[in-house]
């Protein structure tokens, strides 16, 4: 059978995943039975994709990351080098907890920097962007900058990862793309034209 997607030699995919077209598995990682990943997604080296992790399409995958039973990252996502997934609150050696894993969602165009961790059962929301060492133990809202330990956010950011400046009004523009954002109500909103 044919095979739509590549995977490096020294990959290992379990029987029962599911993987799109154009995704690339790199050296060393472990895709478990179960996993379904998208479309045109990169995993990087040393990776592994738990059984029933949902990845959408697009996603991006770095080196030393391990995506646990109960993460579903919808389509565009990034999950910086060696960046933590957890899926139990109050893990113990002696105590068995599977059938316990908390669901952790990672809403469209979300990116996660290197390093950081995010603790079970609390979503980031589309857009959001996680700083670099940051430890996630609450919610992020969407296009949130979040930074530190614990996480605490300092701002907000465009569709295109860049820092939003708003006016008196509550307007601001992505330098890059020129997209006009709105801040009401304790939330951002991408306007459309």
């Amino acid at each position: 059978m044919q095979k739509d997607y590549f995977s490096h030699e020294t990959a290992i995919i379990d029987d029962g995943c599911q993987i799109g077209e154009g995704t690339k598995i790199w050296h060393f990682s472990h895709i478990m039975t179960g996993s379904v990943i998208g479309k045109n997604c990169n995993i990087g080296q040393n990776v592994v994709v738990s059984p029933e992790v949902v990845l959408g399409n697009n996603v991006k995958v770095q080196n030393n990351v391990s995506i646990y039973t109960g993460v579903i990252c919808a389509d565009d996502v990034f999950l910086g080098p060696s960046m933590v997934f957890t899926n139990v609150t109050n893990p113990r050696s002696a105590v068995v907890r599977r059938g316990q894993y908390e669901k952790t969602l990672v809403e469209k165009g979300a990116s996660i920097g290197a390093n950081a961790t995010v603790v079970c059962g609390n979503n980031i929301g589309k857009f959001a962007f996680i700083g670099a060492g940051a430890v996630i133990t609450k919610d992020v809202s969407p296009y949130a900058l979040v930074i530190g330990n614990p996480a605490k956010q300092v701002g907000w950011m465009s569709e295109y990862g860049h820092r939003l400046i708003f006016d008196e009004k509550g307007f601001a523009s992505c330098p890059e793309s020129g997209e006009k954002y709105q801040f009401k109500d304790q939330k951002v909103s991408k306007i459309q034209d």
